[in-house]
């Protein structure tokens, strides 16, 4: 006998058959109302659900359908406007003139969004960031600390016309209008790309642009598009072409660019770094976003007449944006070298070396007085390292250039700044503090021992013939927001000190001015015969840019070598006179002083001096009261000069430290000033 279900069970279940057809009924009565009425009558209901879930107004000014059709719901809300954010404008967000959409239900409830069919016409989006970059109008959770990106769904079809999009980011002062061609697609395919163009500013720059985003099958899902984009501004041109996961998550694709202009300085503008402006340039790389940050690879391009290569990255640190970079250059051009102390890169491109040159109130300038951008300074930070093989410069061989920068807070290091200069090594180190009213920059240059022959071979030296090295440093302070005004502002010392050594006789012979051995060696052929030097001090004091020599002093095997004056970082003005004394009896000697004036971009050498006119006048007076010969008297050196005591110099003293071999002050130095 088969057992039968109990009564109570019997109705239980009979209840639950009746309430899920009454539920299938009441949905298939809903359902057909809906698709019946279309839901015209769920504006109301339409506005205040949106408007609750978005926190913001939501209208509907026109036709408004809302169904399921069968099982998609289908929304159509012409003139839909929803509200900007409080801080934000125009008004509104987004609009529509015309939009219909087909959702798919089930990825409405569990997700992700899908839109099925979009169709859009006169759509505007204003997208805006407030002042600080921390919140966006397009979130509109109110309770986020942040603002988070731009999710758009995925859209499977659709078609798109007279659209257009406002992008604004007041931190990187970035605004864009942005024109969408029309976009459409039919059975799945979208018929062509999807074009935009447009224009705007970037940090106060015009640009303008145009791409297309190609995606063989969807363009408008979150398969992988291609982009291809072409933008020029500030004279500058750059083409972007690679492919991105979708339309909403642009940082994760993978780009290759390529930009050329006039000044590299202006295309860092546009992202809010400052650079040492160039001359024009080309280049090329790969980009990536990793991390949060903007990675350039495999870059690879010119600037001016010299070529560049390395990586580079751009992202937030600490809140802060920040760079990194790792670069080099295999052949530095001087001229491209340059703008890093100030000068003008398109008027060196213009007018080459000349393009150093300025004039003021008549006079040549050649420091440059290009200020500093210390405002702009204090807005990022950067860790940078730069190396150079070879400086294709004429006259001093330099090569092997090795920088480091960090920029931190305002507050820019250049060192370790190390160079092999003709054999020798340079190890400097310079520190700019832009964060107070007035730019101080600290100069330390430290010149180890260089062989004269070959720092000198352009102006005769013979090498093989010269033993003779020479060191510097230079420790000075400036105050000033160029280098024109930092050297202007500056105190401190610059000192080269020469040890023992020789030097081609026709130079060192020349430079004394010793006519009497001069035509004693021609006449012996012995011109080239080496010079011995004992020690030298060739030390300057430097008071508020005024430098005074303390002391030049050089002593070599026959002579005492000393010098008095000045030049002058403000005006760039040069007078300075150097003196010959012989310690040996010489005839037909002009050991006068040589002058040396007029300014850095234009010195003058002044061969007849007063001194030495007056010695010709008062030979020529001798041989016409007296006799010819006794006209040769005025020029007969007695050879009293006496020989310094080199510890002093090579201790890089100062004038009233110098002393000779028998402990008395040395003659025709000026006093150290104070």
């Amino acid at each position: 006998m088969t057992a039968q279900t109990p009564y109570p069970a019997r109705r239980a279940l009979a209840w639950a058959m009746r309430i899920m057809v009454a539920l299938v009924l009441a949905l298939f009565v809903v359902w057909l109302v809906l698709y019946i009425t279309k839901g015209r009558f769920l504006r109301p209901w339409f506005e205040r659900v949106a408007s609750a879930q978005l926190h913001r107004s939501v209208k509907v000014a026109g036709e408004f359908n809302l169904y399921f059709d069968p099982i998609d719901v289908a929304l159509r809300a012409d003139g839909l406007a929803i509200a900007n954010a409080p801080w934000a404008a125009p008004p509104a967000l987004f609009s529509a003139r015309h939009m219909a959409l087909r959702l798919r239900t089930f990825s409405l409830i569990w997700g992700p969004r899908r839109i099925a069919v979009a169709d859009i016409d006169g759509a505007h989006a204003a997208l805006q960031w407030d002042a600080r970059h921390d919140r966006n109008n397009w979130t509109f959770d109110d309770t986020a600390a942040h603002g988070k990106p731009l999710d758009l769904p995925d859209i499977g079809r659709g078609v798109i016309t007279d659209s257009h999009v406002m992008y604004a980011d007041p931190q990187t002062q970035l605004a864009l209008a942005i024109d969408l061609a029309p976009v459409t697609a039919t059975h799945s395919q979208i018929d062509h790309a999807l074009g935009f163009s447009g224009t705007g500013t970037l940090r106060q720059q015009p640009v303008r642009f145009a791409g297309r985003i190609d995606q063989p099958q969807q363009t408008l899902s979150s398969e992988p598009s291609k982009v291809v984009l072409h933008a020029q501004g500030a004279d500058t041109t750059v083409d972007l072409a690679g492919q991105m996961p979708s339309l909403s998550n642009i940082g994760g694709g993978r780009y290759h660019l390529a930009v050329h202009g006039a000044n590299m300085a202006r295309l860092f503008d546009f992202i809010g770094v400052v650079v040492v402006p160039t001359r024009h340039y080309h280049l090329v790389t790969d980009v990536a976003r990793t991390r949060g940050e903007w990675v350039f690879t495999a870059i690879k391009g010119v600037f001016g007449d010299s070529d560049i290569a390395g990586k580079m990255s751009l992202g937030s640190r600490d809140g802060r944006l920040h760079l990194d970079a790792d670069l080099k250059t295999a052949s530095l051009d001087p001229l491209d070298a340059a703008p890093l102390l100030g000068f003008d890169p398109q008027r060196l491109d213009r007018m080459g070396t000349s393009g150093l040159v300025t004039y003021e109130h008549g006079h040549p300038r050649i420091l440059p007085d290009t200020p500093l951008r210390s405002a702009e300074l204090q807005r990022f930070d950067a860790d940078a390292h730069y190396r150079v093989d070879v400086v294709a410069a004429k006259n001093v061989p330099v090569g092997q250039i090795d920088l480091t920068l960090r920029l931190d807070h305002g507050v820019l290091a250049l060192k370790p700044l190390s160079a092999v200069v003709a054999g020798g090594r340079l190890d400097s180190a310079f520190v700019l503090d832009s964060r107070g009213p007035e730019v101080r920059t600290d100069y330390q240059i430290h010149l180890h021992p260089t062989p004269i022959g070959k720092l000198l071979a352009r102006f005769g030296v013979q090498q093989a013939e010269t033993t003779g090295s020479v060191s510097a440093r230079v420790a000075m302070r400036g105050v000033g927001n160029s280098v024109r005004q930092s050297l202007a502002h500056s105190s401190g010392r610059l000192a080269a000190i020469i040890p023992a050594g020789t030097l081609s006789a026709r130079n060192i012979q020349l430079a004394e001015l010793d006519v009497g051995t001069f035509v004693q060696r021609s006449l012996q052929k012995k011109l080239k015969d080496p010079v011995e030097i004992n020690c030298g001090l060739l030390a300057f004091t430097d008071r508020d840019g005024i430098a005074t020599a303390d002391p030049i002093l050089i002593d070599t095997r026959k002579n005492i070598v000393t010098g008095n004056g000045r030049f002058s970082f403000r005006d760039e003005s040069v007078d300075l006179q150097i003196r010959a004394k012989g310690k040996t009896f010489s005839l037909f000697s002009l050991q006068s002083p040589i002058g040396l004036g007029g300014y850095f971009a234009r010195p003058r050498l002044k061969i007849i001096s007063p001194a030495l006119l007056g010695r010709v006048g008062a030979g020529a007076a001798l041989g016409l009261f007296a006799s010819p010969v006794a006209a040769l008297v005025a020029f007969v050196d007695p050879g009293n000069g006496k020989a310094a005591a080199c510890g002093p110099v090579l201790a890089g003293s100062g004038a009233n430290a110098q002393r000779t071999q028998r402990g008395k002050p040395v003659k025709g130095l000026s006093p150290t000033p104070h």
